[in-house]
């Protein structure tokens, strides 16, 4: 009876589809890491939101779940 031996042609190309998957993921990943260098920013004036208006809620809840 003949027996089936596992070559090296397969192992190989396992290898090598797992390291150009490994490569394409770790591609993915790098991108915005590597394009945020090569992003410069514009001389336009940036709009900001008005400052939010402190209403003192901070205190009023403090006591109430101390006393709770």
């Amino acid at each position: 009876m003949r027996r089936k031996t596992a070559g090296l042609a397969p192992n190989l190309r396992g290898a090598a589809s797992a390291l150009a998957r490994a490569a394409v993921i770790l591609l993915c990943l790098a991108a915005p890491v590597l394009a945020v260098p090569a992003v410069k920013p514009g001389n336009g004036t940036t709009i900001e939101a008005p400052a939010m208006k402190k209403t003192g809620m901070g205190l009023v809840l403090l006591v109430s779940l101390q006393r709770g």
